[in-house]
């Protein structure tokens, strides 16, 4: 009979924040693997939790996979942790988990902290429906491209944005999705927590004034329902400054095409003729 993996959500900030279910899971278990055992250490000697732990991240994953695997189909059972937050979401941990599915190895999650759902939570922007988009690309044009492919999602966007990289991100969204309404949430139960809400445009000028800090999460609104009505010259227009900009021929058109209900067969063909 195979074990159990066990998705134990962590904190993200403030060690109160984690379950007594959770402490229980973690002591219970034959071993726990995580994503840096440094910074898990720390975590377990705060609650007197002493269990062996093995290394499970994006740089092993594949092998540390196929190991832990086998522990469990031998009848161990295994909590897996990441550094801060829930294992799976965004993360290495959901290649494990397909292991396990398809070796039919029983998984349970044991809830805990997760910063997109708390900072949408908190936005002030709509939550009935929305897409969790994660790290935008570090390079410019990719990430310029995925917005694009974004600009005409009418759903609530939630993203993960390191500080050294939060300018350019605002900026490329301010480009490309326009001034749209926009949640900033940082350092989330944390010491120094802080929420701004304000649009695209305010948050790329309230940051060009104050130096960024912490990680991220930015709760962006999705497009309007309501179409623009602009003539096929002006979408053009728009188009080619969107393709100076950096992006693609093709996502410019689209984006334009879903921002403004232009028929993207015309905007192509006109773009292409200037």
């Amino acid at each position: 009979m195979s074990g159990t993996l066990y998705l134990v959500a962590t904190p993200i900030g403030n060690l109160g924040d984690f379950s007594p279910r959770a402490v229980e899971t973690l002591s219970s278990v034959d071993f726990i693997a995580a994503e840096d055992k440094r910074v898990s250490l720390k975590l377990l000697n705060h609650f007197e939790i002493k269990k062996p732990m093995v290394s499970y991240h994006e740089h092993n994953r594949a092998a540390a996979g196929a190991e832990i695997l086998q522990r469990l189909l031998g009848g161990q059972s295994c909590a897996l942790v990441t550094d801060a937050g829930t294992p799976a979401i965004s993360d290495p941990g959901e290649d494990l988990v397909r292991l396990c599915a398809e070796n039919g190895v029983p998984v349970y999650a044991i809830p805990g902290c997760c910063a997109a759902v708390n900072a949408l939570a908190v936005s002030g922007l709509p939550t009935g429906r929305f897409t969790f988009e994660g790290f935008l690309p570090a390079g410019k044009s990719e990430r310029l491209q995925a917005l694009g492919e974004l600009s005409g999602e009418e759903r609530t966007m939630i993203f993960h944005e390191a500080p050294h990289r939060l300018r350019a991100t605002l900026s490329d969204m301010a480009q490309v999705l326009g001034d749209r309404p926009i949640a900033l949430c940082r350092e989330i139960t944390k010491l120094h927590e802080e929420t701004l809400r304000t649009t695209i445009l305010g948050a790329v000028t309230y940051y060009a004034a104050n130096e960024p800090r912490g990680e991220y999460v930015l709760v962006v609104g999705g497009r309007a329902a309501e179409k623009t009505s602009l003539t096929l010259e002006e979408g053009v227009a728009l188009v080619l400054q969107r393709k100076e900009g950096g992006m693609k021929l093709k996502d410019a058109v689209r984006s334009v095409a879903d921002d403004t209900g232009l028929p993207r067969n015309a905007l192509y063909d006109a773009a292409l003729k200037q």
